[in-house]
């Protein structure tokens, strides 16, 4: 391990995706790191670390792991077989898929339903009758106001 090195992500025979830490390295930080980082402990094997749960995305999660660590300023070395490794499908393959599905459901939202014949249940409403004409008058008179102040 290079001195100036930090982290050392790479993959165990045994263990999978795998890290370790510098022995000059305060181990305790590296222990909360690595577990903040969903690294777990290897119990026989003090300093090392391997992925928990590697079938899901290991190899991507690895890469992220050793990217984060750099964000905070510490020297990581990332061996090829991690740095290159394919896991699963790409994320542009997804967006494809996505892609995809949008644009049957604007084709789909764009198209004109086919028309079906509607026969009315009921009868159009006839018109409203006019009420008639009050045959009564108001009993009090309204009338125009004086000009001036009032009281």
């Amino acid at each position: 391990m290079d001195p100036d090195t930090h982290f050392v992500f790479g993959t165990h025979h045994q263990h999978g995706y795998a890290a370790a830490f510098a022995p000059d390295f305060p181990s305790h930080l590296a222990h909360w790191l690595l577990i903040r980082l969903q690294f777990e402990p290897v119990p026989q094997e003090p300093g090392l670390y391997r992925l928990t749960d590697p079938e899901r995305d290991g190899a991507r999660r690895t890469r992220q792991a050793a990217q984060d660590l750099r964000a905070q300023s510490y020297a990581v070395h990332v061996d090829a077989d991690v740095a290159h490794a394919e896991s699963g499908p790409s994320r542009s393959a997804h967006q494809n898929g996505l892609a995809e599905r949008r644009t049957r459901i604007a084709r789909a939202a764009s198209t004109q339903p086919p028309r079906r014949a509607v026969t009315p249940t009921v009868s159009a409403p006839a018109a409203r009758a006019v009420p008639p004409d009050p045959s009564y008058a108001p009993a009090v008179q309204l009338t125009a106001s004086t000009p001036g102040r009032g009281r």
